[in-house]
């Protein structure tokens, strides 16, 4: 019966659905193959017997013969149909009736296509008869059968034509199954798959879902802007970081060229001073060399008046020119007059030597002093262990601190007081920069130890020298025994030089890690979340260094916060 009550109502739905419409071009025809199906069925039901007036197919009574070439659905439905009088003629006229009320086949087929239909014309209304009564009487136990019923947001109404059927009772799926999660017909919530199940109108469960859908949308939205924000904020920092690349290549070029041009001027220089040297010198012995010349000639001709005389066979000559020839000409002493200088020595090729030895060591040192500052000091903050092998158990120094910071009896928070407390004014405290120092001190080895700075407005970090001024104004930069970063009006981020440095800080840190190396005279702070180098000093240590710490003011209770010392976490 439920395979007739589905044949009726497709059947009324397709009467509804199809109606005639005239076209000013004739269009192409298809076939209705749901009609043709519902025709098929009501052939076999003819043949069957089941709309017979209480007959089978071969016109006995009570039925029960098995037709081998039905299939086990029809045996099915045949077996549970056929009973004496159980099919009035009713049920046949009815059929016939509907069947009737189609339009041609040749309309049918031309209105096939859902997107020709007329959304205009009316729709012919649906007629209910008795044979929906008859046949659910006859189940067991008999289905709540209700005329078609759409759904609202609050209740289910009539339904929709257009709902998908159920696979088991081909009735609308206008139910939701909250506990099974799946769309159900309204004979589904009757049965015992689903009695005491959770169930709401499917289009209210629609409505919700789609709320959450909205819901979770905006989520997403949330979710996608705020990645789209970190893509930008990585794309600024990107292109900060070439451009920063670019100016530090023209300034490393600039530098080099700069080095290679004085070099070379230096090497110019060096060779006109040897040049010089060589022309002193040289002019220096010729001047020697034609006074010796000179000298020698005078000495030749001396001696060869003095053998002519020597052969002389006048007397008289002899004698009169004897006095003169007989005493020692003038001369110079030569034995003091040499021609020197410095380039026989070495000493200009010495001295380059020695410079450029010195120079090229420098030179060698400069990649490993460029690679400590950009690369082995910005990966030390990726590796835990090692974060956690150098952490050091810092605790604050009171006897330090200044008289209006109060301090954990851990050792391990400060934060400023309202008033000055009754301390005692000892040396080493200090009495006028609200600060304080640790009790550990390092002038060796490597050293690391983090700080919570919260959401603190201001405060200075770092490490200061055991001999700093502690009394009165102090003057805090490298120069001065103090090497620390400050945080001033929640934004402005500057390493105290003279004057500071200020940084550009993307990502406002909350734990700021602190790296000392005394041996490379290097001081580096972390932002710990982030795990990115803020800034890298290097200074040459000769004192014992103590970590530093400041929380400065409260500025009226909106720097209140302390700075607490916190365990390394791997």
């Amino acid at each position: 019966m439920a395979l007739v009550e589905s044949c009726l109502d497709t059947a009324d739905s397709q009467i509804q659905d199809k109606r005639p419409e005239s076209y000013r071009k004739r269009p192409e025809l298809h076939i209705n193959r749901t009609l043709k199906e519902i025709t098929e069925q009501f052939k076999w039901l003819a043949s069957a017997g089941i709309l017979m007036d209480g007959t089978d197919g071969g016109g006995g009574e009570g039925g029960g013969v098995e037709d081998p070439n039905l299939n086990p659905q029809q045996q099915q439905a045949l077996s549970a149909s056929q009973g004496p009088r159980e099919m009035p003629e009713s049920v046949f006229t009815e059929m016939m009736s509907r069947f009737q009320q189609m339009p041609p086949p040749g309309v049918v087929s031309q209105t096939t296509n859902p997107h020709l239909s007329n959304p205009q014309s009316p729709s012919p209304p649906i007629v209910h008869s008795p044979l929906q009564a008859h046949i659910t009487a006859h189940h067991d136990p008999p289905p709540p059968y209700s005329p078609p019923r759409r759904y609202t947001v609050s209740c289910p109404g009539d339904c929709s034509p257009n709902l998908p059927l159920c696979p088991i009772h081909r009735r609308g799926l206008e139910y939701f199954c909250r506990t099974d999660n799946i769309c159900i017909c309204s004979m589904c919530v009757e049965t015992q798959d689903h009695r005491g199940h959770s169930v709401t109108p499917a289009k209210r469960e629609w409505h919700i879902k789609k709320s959450q859908l909205g819901i979770s949308e905006v989520e997403l939205k949330d979710l996608i802007c705020e990645r789209e924000r970190k893509v930008e904020e990585i794309q600024n920092s990107l292109r900060e970081i070439q451009a920063s690349a670019e100016r530090e290549t023209d300034g490393v070029v600039s530098a080099f060229s700069k080095l290679i041009s004085s070099m070379e001027r230096c090497q110019a220089e060096v060779l006109e001073v040897i040049e010089m040297s060589r022309r002193v010198a040289e002019h220096r012995a010729q001047t020697v060399l034609r006074e010796l010349e000179e000298e020698i000639s005078e000495l030749k001709k001396r001696s060869s008046t003095l053998n002519q005389l020597v052969l002389s066979e006048d007397y008289v000559h002899f004698l009169k020119t004897f006095p003169t020839i007989s005493s020692p000409p003038p001369s110079k002493d030569w034995s003091g007059v040499s021609v020197v200088s410095e380039l026989t020595s070495g000493v200009v090729l010495r001295t380059i030597t020695l410079t450029m030895e010195h120079l090229h060591e420098e030179l060698r040192k400069l990649p490993e002093v460029c690679d400590v500052y950009m690369c082995s000091r910005s990966e030390f903050i990726h590796q835990p262990s090692l974060c956690l092998a150098l952490s050091d158990d810092i605790t604050l120094d009171p006897h330090t601190s200044h008289p209006r910071l109060i301090i954990s009896v851990d050792g391990k928070q400060v934060h400023c007081g309202d008033r000055h407390q009754p301390v005692p004014d000892n040396p080493e405290r200090f009495d006028r920069v609200v600060c304080v120092l640790a009790r550990q001190g390092f002038n060796s080895g490597r050293h690391y130890w983090e700080v919570e700075v919260g959401g603190k407005t201001d405060w200075d970090l770092g490490v200061a020298s055991c001999s700093v001024n502690r009394k009165g104004k102090i003057t805090v930069s490298p120069a001065h025994g103090y090497w620390f970063l400050s945080l001033r009006d929640r934004t402005e981020y500057a390493f105290r030089t003279e004057p500071s440095t200020n940084l550009t800080i993307n990502s406002r840190p909350s734990r700021i890690g602190i790296y000392l190396d005394y041996e490379k005279g290097l001081v580096s702070f972390y932002n710990v979340e982030a795990k990115i180098l803020i800034y890298t000093f290097t200074d040459t240590f000769s004192d014992t260094i103590h970590p530093f710490f400041s929380p400065c003011t409260n500025k009226s209770g909106r720097n209140e916060g302390p700075l607490i010392i916190c365990p390394v976490l791997e």
